[in-house]
């Protein structure tokens, strides 16, 4: 597990169950994740690649060796009144994850000698930097 801290990329949310305001912070979370696995030196491939069953949120190349293509599922949350972001990652959605990763590797040709799917949790600090959980090998 990766904890770190990064700018923080615009934003906010006020309050509401659903809407244009928690897209926007699903959207700032995506933008801030792909940041940080840039930081790491991963190649972002894709950014919301979807199918009839679903989508990935980031598709990455870590070349660390051996070469690793990683799918992200990230979630963003702007407090901590329902939990922390990643636990929102249930065994249903790593389920799908999966499903989703093997459809992708149909469509596509990696050039990666492994595969894994990553989760990261991203949660707005109103007065800082967001702070940024990275899961690896979560499904």
């Amino acid at each position: 597990m990766t904890v770190s801290k990064g700018a923080p990329q615009g934003g906010r949310r006020t309050e509401g169950r659903s809407g244009p305001h928690d897209r926007a912070l699903g959207r700032w979370g995506e933008q801030t994740a792909a940041a940080h696995l840039e930081r790491l030196g991963w190649q972002v491939l894709e950014r919301n690649w979807r199918c009839d069953i679903g989508e990935l949120d980031l598709v990455a190349l870590d070349a660390d060796h051996p070469p690793t293509l990683v799918f992200v599922e990230v979630k963003a949350r702007a407090g901590l009144g329902y939990g922390h972001p990643l636990e929102a990652i249930t065994a249903a959605k790593q389920q799908k994850l999966r499903d989703l990763a093997w459809r992708w590797l149909r469509e596509h040709e990696p050039h990666a000698a492994r595969v894994r799917i990553d989760g990261i949790g991203v949660l707005w600090r109103p007065a800082g930097e967001p702070e940024i959980v990275h899961v690896r090998s979560l499904a």
